[in-house]
């Protein structure tokens, strides 16, 4: 089994202590990161021998927030999966969220079972997405049409190829994956995702399948 690397980053110490003990409980999870706040984690980031990829993070913190900490992570460690555990559930602000790069979110209220499958998932496919997260896309979504839209007043086109590679990573599908079922080369399939991304304006995986569901290219079920 693959050890998955694990940081979390919560000013409440109680809960930052009692995750890390559960996350130290997890077969093939391995702690290698806590701090308090945003300052701190990347303090730490940039003094590690190894760093997390996959990075639990808090919203309201002291010093640099969860929104700050998120951005400066999609800028500067590109290859950190976040994962955002926060007390608030706004739609609006779950959408923001994941428009912003972040690869899943979870109420701090959530249960162990699906904190672990959010990780798992999230290392493996670059997004996770519950139904508290398809609500805010959904609603996020409202008057949006398919296929042909516009972003930044720019016309977005995508070829047969490319939307077909956009449904099966909305499936959770990774790159050899989806190569064994379009029988193309994985090298293919990267430079497919890749520009989807450009094209989109996408920062990441959970970024596209937001965008494949707000433009009606994809309908999540639940």
């Amino acid at each position: 089994m693959e050890t998955i690397r694990i940081g979390i980053v919560d000013d409440q110490q109680l809960f930052r202590e009692s995750l890390a003990t559960l996350i130290k409980s997890v077969p093939g999870f391995k702690l290698v990161l806590e701090a308090e706040n945003g300052l701190d984690c990347l303090e730490r980031l940039a003094a590690a021998d190894l760093r997390p990829q996959v990075l639990l993070i808090d919203i309201e913190m002291p010093g640099m927030d969860g929104m700050e900490l998120n951005t400066r992570l999609q800028n500067d460690y590109p290859m950190i999966n976040v994962l955002v555990l926060s007390v608030y559930a706004r739609e609006k602000l779950i959408s923001k969220v994941i428009g912003a790069g972040a690869n899943g979110y979870l109420s701090k209220n959530c249960n162990k079972e699906e904190l672990i499958t959010a990780i798992h998932t999230i290392h493996k496919t670059g997004f996770y997405v519950n139904s508290a997260l398809m609500k805010a896309i959904q609603s996020s979504a409202s008057g949006k049409t398919a296929s042909s839209t516009k972003r930044n007043s720019i016309d977005i086109e995508l070829t047969a190829r490319e939307k077909e590679v956009l449904t099966l990573i909305c499936k959770e599908l990774n790159n050899a994956e989806i190569a064994e079922k379009l029988f193309l080369s994985i090298r293919t399939v990267e430079g497919h995702r890749n520009n989807l991304l450009i094209k989109t304006g996408c920062r990441n995986t959970a970024g596209l399948v937001l965008f494949a569901v707000k433009h009606s290219f994809y309908e999540l079920i639940f």
